[in-house]
């Protein structure tokens, strides 16, 4: 049977998994190059910038991001992309300061912490999480991090 309309669904489903296959298979080939691509988050650090505050990949920043006021809440459509990079950003604090601590990026391009412990990390729910509740707070998920 010739439906097209379900011709055309599979086409797009297949289109969208490999979109998010990408940043999985280039982690595979280059996790450093990726890792660092993944630390930039720019919308943030330029958000925080506008307040005064430098972001330098320290525990002491995630601290100062959670005492800021959450002025892009009265944004809908930048939040779930400040929530993205702050969750990113705490990765790379988090790979960055604890020992043994990595990025992994699982099939269909989700990107973890992944400790030495091997527990692994949703860094982004968390950004996303912190950045629509305030809770928990990044400077929490890094201790947890850290204590692992």
């Amino acid at each position: 049977m010739n439906i097209p309309f379900l011709d055309i669904w599979r086409k797009r489903q297949s289109a969208e998994s490999d979109r998010s296959n990408v940043l999985a298979a280039a982690f595979e080939a280059d996790p450093e190059g990726v890792g660092a691509l993944l630390s930039e988050c720019e919308l943030l650090r330029s958000q925080a910038g506008q307040t005064g505050l430098e972001l330098d990949d320290s525990a002491a920043s995630l601290e100062a991001l959670d005492q800021l006021l959450p002025r892009w809440r009265d944004d809908p459509e930048m939040l779930p992309w400040l929530g993205n990079d702050a969750g990113l950003y705490l990765g790379t604090v988090i790979v960055r300061t604890v020992p043994g601590a990595r990025w992994h990026v699982w099939p269909g391009g989700h990107p973890v912490v992944r400790l030495a412990s091997g527990r692994e990390i949703h860094v982004v729910e968390s950004g996303l999480d912190w950045a629509v509740n305030g809770a928990p707070q990044l400077s929490q998920v890094y201790a947890e991090a850290s204590e692992a």
